[in-house]
């Protein structure tokens, strides 16, 4: 493990200019190109989102509601509770700065890549529409394109494990629950391979049994605990309002010290704050235009829009929320990282019961995250092969749980920020070539919905 962490870690800066030059100047120039259309029209998107503009007879296999339910249901979770972690512990309190900034130009890129997947969504064999990267560069971009489409399945083939999350609830199990003590006298390792091999066997029951109900179960629960964690988290913060202004001002203050003693200097804190707002919201990454393809709308320009509110939920709120909790508890002055962070957080500001509580969100954030995320894998092994070969995709998916529970936080979050930043290359290419058909898409709706109101 130790050498494949090597090989992972030494491969990883050589991403960091393209990621950097696609993500943050690719979404910059969206921003200017579509004159701020996302941010001028944000309220028409809550609007769309609450119902407002729906159309009954739209092609579609879930409501655009539903669909930025699933998104977020799929990227609030242990992203928001422990990537933040995971970010403060590397670069400080200041690289919290960096996340917002990415997230609002995140909520641009989401803008375009949405409206492409609608725009470009084709139907596979078994006449269910599918959407995503891999469609609007081949149908968007042409036949030449394909390469492109290609690099971006393969990369998603690693991407979208389940391992971050596993890894992630193994560690909050061991430090809540502290089973060698508790349960029975067993080896650290005995004991996060035997919580890996639980986790491998009830994701299997779902995705191999086609046990739907349980999934269903996991994503109605998910939005109830994203609000249970929200109101965990006001409550500390009512308790500690005072230390809310100096922590908000440290992010800003921390963010421009250019003498940071980050691996990388100041660059390396901006880096870090990317790659963890990049993985709280992943915007550009492609995989939220795998689940907006799918909605039941006839309007491009529609799910765009409503895409574009992932980021703004899932960033500028839940990470803000967890970062503060994190900085006024003086967690992150810590030798800790990743989730045992935020349990140290929560522990110290909710009565010694925040980790317990928190224990049980992140169960059923770790469990819907696993249920859901072998459906990206499926796609993109699909999109290689067929749809018979794909859906292997779902072995490899629940062996990788158990590696993952065992393997350490550095091995799992330098392979997901290598795979993460490989996606975005090919994803950006395409949506900055496609963005004037956006544009003009955007324009013609616009135009309707000026002359419907006049």
């Amino acid at each position: 493990m130790e050498r494949i962490n090597d090989f992972i870690a030494s491969a990883l800066p050589y991403t960091e200019w393209p990621m950097f030059l696609l993500l943050i100047g690719g979404g910059l120039f969206l921003v200017f190109y579509s004159k701020f259309l996302p941010y001028r029209f944000f309220g028409h998107a809550i609007a769309i989102t609450a119902g407002k503009y729906d159309d009954k007879n739209a092609k579609g296999d879930v409501s655009s509601f539903q669909a930025l339910s699933a998104a977020v249901a799929a990227t609030v979770g242990l992203g928001n509770i422990s990537g933040v972690a995971i970010a403060i512990h590397d670069g400080g309190p200041g690289v919290v700065f960096w996340i917002w900034a990415t997230a609002l130009i995140g909520m641009c890129i989401k803008f375009y890549s949405c409206s492409l997947a609608v725009m470009f969504r084709t139907t596979d064999a078994d006449g269910k529409l599918q959407g995503g990267p891999m469609y609007y560069i081949t149908q968007g971009l042409g036949p030449k394109a394909r390469p492109l489409a290609t690099f971006f399945a393969i990369c998603g083939l690693f991407g979208f494990l389940g391992v971050f999350t596993a890894n992630q609830f193994t560690e909050t199990f061991m430090s809540v629950v502290e089973p060698e003590e508790t349960l029975f006298a067993a080896s650290e390792q005995n004991w996060k391979l035997g919580i890996g091999l639980a986790l491998a066997v009830i994701t299997s029951l779902v995705i191999f049994g086609g046990l739907t109900k349980i999934a269903k179960v996991a994503s109605a629960i998910v939005p109830f605990m994203v609000l249970v964690y929200l109101i965990a988290v006001i409550v500390v913060m009512v308790l500690n309002s005072s230390q809310i202004l100096p922590a908000l001002k440290m992010i800003f203050t921390e963010a421009w010290n250019f003498k940071t003693v980050v691996t990388g200097g100041f660059w390396g804190l901006v880096i870090i704050g990317i790659r963890r707002a990049m993985f709280s919201n992943e915007a550009g990454l492609g995989s939220a235009p795998m689940y907006h393809g799918q909605s039941k709308t006839d309007s491009p320009v529609k799910e765009g829009l409503v895409a574009m509110l992932g980021p703004f939920i899932d960033t500028i709120l839940v990470c803000t929320f967890t970062a503060v909790v994190i900085i006024l508890s003086g967690a992150y002055l810590e030798d800790s990282s990743g989730i045992v962070m935020t349990l140290s957080a929560f522990e110290t500001t909710l009565f010694g019961l925040g980790d317990d509580l928190l224990m049980v969100i992140v169960t059923a954030f770790a469990l819907s995250t696993l249920f859901t995320y072998s459906y990206y894998g499926v796609k993109c092994l699909s999109f290689l092969t067929n749809a018979k070969i794909g859906k292997f995709y779902n072995w490899y998916f629940v062996i990788m749980i158990v590696f993952a529970a065992v393997a350490s936080l550095e091995l799992v979050k330098n392979l997901i920020d290598l795979s993460y930043a490989l996606m975005v290359i090919p994803n950006m290419i395409a949506v900055l070539l496609l963005a004037p058909k956006v544009n003009k898409a955007s324009a013609e709706y616009f135009k309707k919905l000026k002359d419907a109101k006049a």
